[in-house]
């Protein structure tokens, strides 16, 4: 058996060629994502006709990620930040003049818009979640698209972490209350009445999601009240009481798009009224349940397109034509167009026309079991063409640490795969998707039972037979970053290298550091699970369980890799950890690039990365890498 064709870094990093179409409201457009001048930005195309396409941003310093069509069609809303530092600003783009410039709509210094929604027969405003007042508290506004001009509707009181506005100018809060609950209020000319108080320890990132009705009378959210799992209610905003809209028997609601709005929502929605029509859910594989009879056609319909898992979607307003894109593990991404009147449908773009599905790795669900008996939800990753037996094996550790790994596309796990590594991603406790009980199973466990899981699931892979005990990295980014300095200083012989990628060596540090806004909603995660760095004895704890503390039983290879713009995990995390390991003569690799933040976006400095990390890994386990390099 041999290595499959050797994808070069570059060709797994390089950006899309085509990249998250969306249909324009009248259904005439797309626009979507492409390179200009090596950067993603935002282009327009005509469905009906072989015009060419036009770019309608001109970012040149970085990708441009999110954006969406306004419901007046003239009109395309951006974000982006300055160089990582996620202060967001947003953007308008005025489609019926070429020559206009991009207008920032929210031209303040030091500010961030935190989420921006189009209100529902209101096409010519745009809500914005703003914090040029105070920074570390983000009020509602409204601004008009045409003018700029911003009207605030609501000023936070300094506990409120969302807003909503309902249609007839009704606005309700989310924040916490003094005991650390989740609290839903109505916002009444300054002052905030209660509707429904959430057990905050039962949702460390909050209600997700929430989402107003059409008519204002309710909101649609996950809810995990008196029960394990988290299922879509209906929420009386005039009584405060739930009743279920629809659940899954043993999936939980996927809340990933509340977190990371790059990610499809969990609520599908009708694009002209925005009644509710779908609902995903997402165990080893998604699970969509249409809830709406017409929607419930297209998605019979559109789930002939693919092998894949459907990803975003978006219809015109009539509900006819549709594009959509798919999840898949070794062919991302790919984008459909869709007429429900007339069946016609046709394949917009593959991303990534360079990588061959047949030479890139399945992606295979397993589970393992932990010393304790929990089942831990996991993905492993075989190279194709080899033996899987006695491998070099990187155990991927995932950030959050409330988030989850999920069957889909990853260039990393493509790329050690091509080189010849397995590649393990274990669901620890503490990830999210799989009821509360396994989230709240992490409460003061990091370096402990969390750590334990990553250790258990290593030796999994070596009882099967996949990894060779002797060869196995671990890799992470932010918690998982953590996680890789946990590895090899509390378990320094179980591997052969590390990669710490943005992330945390000092818990009470990185609590100290966290932006302002941040800090008011910590208490029923970074708080509740690892401590309050304020408390002498839960600062103790903290360090006890810092890999900056133990920084003398480093031996392990270590490769650390930084953003200097990076507001989440400082600079510091990084260089102090450095600093101590030179002043003791160990071996380690430091890359930090000036231009990024939480992770590297920018391609050329992806590519450096991973080239470093290539040269790397097969220094220190043995797998192939670039032959030109």
């Amino acid at each position: 058996m041999a290595l499959p064709e050797f994808i070069s870094v570059e060709d797994f990093f390089k950006p899309p060629v085509s990249a998250a179409p969306s249909i324009s409201p009248d259904g005439t457009r797309i626009a979507y994502l492409a390179p200009r001048k090596d950067r993603l930005n935002v282009w327009v195309q005509d469905l009906d006709s072989d015009t060419e396409a036009r770019c309608v941003t001109a970012d040149e310093h970085r990708n441009v990620y999110n954006f969406r069509w306004t419901d007046d069609p003239r009109w395309l809303l951006y974000t982006q930040d300055n160089g990582g530092d996620e202060q967001w600003h947003l953007y308008r783009v005025d489609l019926d003049d070429p020559n206009a410039a991009v207008l920032d709509l929210t031209p303040f210094p030091r500010t961030a818009v935190i989420d921006f929604e189009l209100p529902a027969g209101r096409p010519e405003k745009v809500l914005v979640q703003l914090n040029n007042r105070k920074v570390e508290a983000f009020d509602l506004c409204e601004i008009d698209l045409a003018t700029g001009g911003l009207t605030v509707l609501a000023e936070n009181p300094g506990h409120i972490g969302a807003w909503m506005c309902g249609p007839g100018g009704e606005v309700f809060g989310r924040g916490l209350t003094a005991t650390g609950d989740i609290e839903l209020s109505r916002w009444d000319a300054g002052t905030l009445h209660p509707i429904a108080v959430f057990d905050g320890a039962d949702y460390p990132m909050g209600v997700l999601p929430v989402r107003l009705t059409p008519d204002g009378t309710g909101v649609w959210l996950g809810s995990n009240r008196g029960t394990d799992r988290t299922r879509l209610v209906r929420l009386d905003l005039a009584t405060g009481q739930e009743s279920e809209a629809d659940s899954h028997p043993t999936f939980d609601l996927d809340t990933r798009g509340a977190v990371i709005p790059t990610l499809p929502s969990p609520l599908i929605l009708d694009r002209r009224t925005g009644a509710l029509i779908g609902a995903r859910y997402l165990g080893e594989r998604q699970v969509i349940h249409a809830l709406d009879p017409n929607f419930a056609a297209v998605l019979a319909n559109l789930q002939k397109l693919s092998e894949g898992d459907l990803a975003a979607v978006s219809a015109d307003r009539t509900g006819q034509r549709w594009v959509v894109t798919f999840t898949h593990d070794r062919d991302p991404e790919v984008a459909y167009y869709y007429d429900h009147s007339t069946g016609e449908s046709r394949l917009l773009f593959r991303p990534f026309p360079q990588l061959n599905p047949e030479s890139l790795a399945p992606m295979t669900p397993v589970t393992i079991p932990a010393r304790d008996g929990l089942s831990l939800p996991s993905y492993l990753t075989l190279p194709v063409g080899i033996e899987p037996s006695g491998l070099p094996m990187v155990l991927m550790v995932h950030g959050g640490p409330w988030l989850r790994d999920s069957w889909d596309f990853d260039p990393t796990v493509q790329l050690f795969a091509n080189r010849g590594y397995a590649v393990l991603q274990v669901n620890y406790r503490g990830s999210t998707g799989y009821g509360k009980a396994f989230v709240k199973a992490a409460i003061k466990q990091f370096a402990g039972e969390m750590h334990d899981d990553l250790i258990d699931a290593v030796q999994w892979a070596v009882d099967q037979g996949y990894a060779d005990p002797a060869r196995v990295a671990i890799f992470g980014g932010s918690y998982g970053g953590y996680s890789a300095l946990v590895g090899v200083t509390f378990t320094p012989d179980v591997f052969a290298a590390a990669i710490d990628y943005v992330g945390i060596s000092n818990l009470a540090n990185f609590l100290r550091t966290i932006p302002a806004y941040s800090k008011p909603h910590t208490a029923n995660n970074w708080q509740l699970f690892v401590g309050d760095p304020d408390d002498p004895a839960q600062e103790a704890d903290m360090l006890a369980r810092s890999p900056i503390t133990h920084v003398d039983r480093i031996h392990t290879p270590l490769l650390v890799v930084q953003g200097a713009n990076d507001i989440r995990v400082v600079r510091a995390e990084s260089d102090n950890l450095v600093e101590a390991l030179r002043q003791r003569g160990a071996e380690v690799e430091y890359l930090v690039k000036d231009n990024e933040g939480h992770g590297f976006a920018n391609p050329e400095n992806q590519i450096e990365l991973f080239h470093t990390i290539e040269r790397f890994l097969a220094r220190h386990l043995g797998g192939r890498e670039s032959p030109t390099r």
